[in-house]
């Protein structure tokens, strides 16, 4: 039964602890290998114990692939299923047997075609060969016809003839590998591209070396080769999908900033409180924040704003639109800008409402949003205001705290031509308005936003003893601000002056 260690992997990668006991397996058992090769190399002059020193080299080979597969799960790169063996399917090496015995035959030549080679057995894609420089004898195994698809009764070929079926640009790769060995008595270690008779192109690994006769010379050459073309590919998979992903995370960071950047420059500059609308007794402090989600992915398309307008008034708005990144961020800072536009205008809240509904209609990027209008007279001290599909502004007065009454109002962007309600509530000195977004008391996991709703308006006594509306936001953020949010939220906080 194979090892567990080098079964198909599976298709989720494992925990990374996992991950690092395959790696310590791995490296203990390429050490026991390379003991059985350093032993084999003791008595290279026996022509067996070369044919155990190059299984034990290709073994190495394997367990050296094998761990660099690993490290790549470990470090989290996509897994690739590669082509491996169980070292307990090599048959040990009789004493009793020749080099090219047929304990080393195989019936996997099926599996060298234009299919992927299966996996199985190691020695389906090994063989090996031995060139004699003295007597130009030839010596194949079965395994090498079959890598090179090439039939037995055409006998095996010499090394004049091994570059005919190597790609003209491997041909120089072979041909000093071959030159070095038998003429500087170089190991050989490297890989050529092969055509098959039938067309296929494999990728074979050599190693071999020379065995010199009793004056030194080189007598013959003797080599093992592997068909890699699987494992060739399996990499080539793996560098792809890394790039891929690394492409791929570039973009999201790129659009990222960009969505960042872009919503910095929309929302407003001021920070901390900001006081205006003083033309009347009860003017305002007003102090604002962004909450962003857990995931810092999720730049969404929520705003807050405040200004003053030429009349005296006072503009406070809110709101959320759906979706996230670039195209959720510039169709907030095209419906902010519009909105602004037409308060300055003059247009009041309700019919304001209306205008972002038709235009949110018809923009090129269709969305839907959540928005709140709202305009102060300090003169008067009353807010008017429009809402479309959004949290109602929650009053707080004599340590209380409570929702406004909605008008009617829908989503925009839901429905063409809709008209929107609107009403005034009369504020007075020391109140405060929280506005904001859906996110701020969604909590994660529950249905609708209740529990958060409470919570949120248990904070009345605190906003009784507030000094400012800075030290109300504070409040919220405390109760707030360290949740992992699932979307983003935008939150402002009014406070009528005396």
């Amino acid at each position: 039964m194979p090892s567990p260690l080098f079964a198909d992997r599976p298709a989720q990668p494992p925990e990374p602890g996992a991950v690092d006991a395959l790696i310590s397996q791995t490296s203990r058992l390429r050490g026991e290998v390379d003991a059985v090769r350093r032993d084999a190399a003791a008595h290279d002059d026996d022509p067996r114990q070369r044919w155990q020193r190059a299984l034990c080299d290709l073994a190495m080979h394997q367990l050296d692939d094998l761990s660099a597969q690993f490290g790549q799960l470990r470090d989290g790169a996509p897994a690739v299923t590669l082509p491996t063996a169980d070292p307990a399917d090599l048959p040990p090496v009789d004493d009793d047997a020749s080099v090219f015995d047929d304990s080393f035959t195989s019936d996997a030549g099926a599996a060298y075609g234009e299919a992927p080679a299966s996996t199985g057995s190691l020695l389906t894609r090994v063989g090996s060969a031995e060139w004699n420089l003295l007597t130009d004898e030839v010596s194949w195994s079965d395994e090498l016809f079959q890598i090179f698809g090439r039939a037995r009764e055409r006998g095996p070929m010499s090394l004049d003839e091994m570059p005919t079926m190597v790609l003209p640009e491997d041909q120089p790769r072979l041909q000093a590998m071959v030159t070095d060995c038998l003429i500087d008595g170089k190991p050989i270690d490297g890989e050529f591209r092969i055509v098959r008779t039938d067309a296929a192109v494999r990728t074979v690994h050599m190693t071999g070396e020379p065995v010199l006769d009793a004056d030194g010379c080189t007598a013959s050459m003797w080599a093992v080769l592997r068909d890699v073309s699987e494992l060739r590919r399996s990499e080539r998979a793996v560098r792809e999908s890394r790039d891929s992903l690394e492409d791929s995370r570039r973009v999201e960071r790129t659009e990222r900033r960009v969505a960042v950047e872009l919503q910095e420059a929309v929302l407003p500059p001021w920070r901390g409180s900001l006081r205006f609308a003083h033309d009347g007794p009860a003017p305002l402090d007003v102090a604002g924040h962004y909450l962003p989600a857990a995931s810092t992915d999720l730049i969404g398309g929520d705003w807050y704003d405040a200004l003053t307008l030429p009349s005296g008034d006072a503009l406070l708005t809110v709101g959320d639109l759906t979706g996230h990144g670039v195209a959720a961020t510039s169709s907030m800072a095209m419906l902010l800008g519009a909105l602004r536009g037409m308060a300055v205008a003059g247009i009041r809240p309700g019919a304001l409402m209306g205008h972002l509904n038709q235009l949110l209609d018809s923009s090129g990027q269709p969305a839907l949003g959540s928005a709140m209008c709202c305009r102060y007279d300090p003169v008067a001290q009353t807010l008017a205001w429009a809402q479309a599909g959004h949290p109602a502004p929650l009053l707080f007065r004599g340590g209380t705290g409570r929702p406004l009454r909605r008008p009617e109002g829908v989503l925009l962007g839901a429905t063409p031509r809709v008209a929107y309600e609107e009403t005034e509530t009369r504020l007075l000195p020391g109140d405060v308005l929280v506005l904001h977004t859906d996110g701020l008391t969604r909590t994660p996991g529950a249905v609708g936003d209740e529990a958060g709703l409470a919570r949120l308006l248990a904070l009345a006594p605190r906003f009784g003893e507030a000094r400012d509306a800075q030290e109300c936001l504070r409040s919220v953020l405390e109760e707030f601000g360290e949740e992992a949010r699932e979307d983003d939220a935008c939150l402002m906080v009014v406070r009528v002056g005396s």
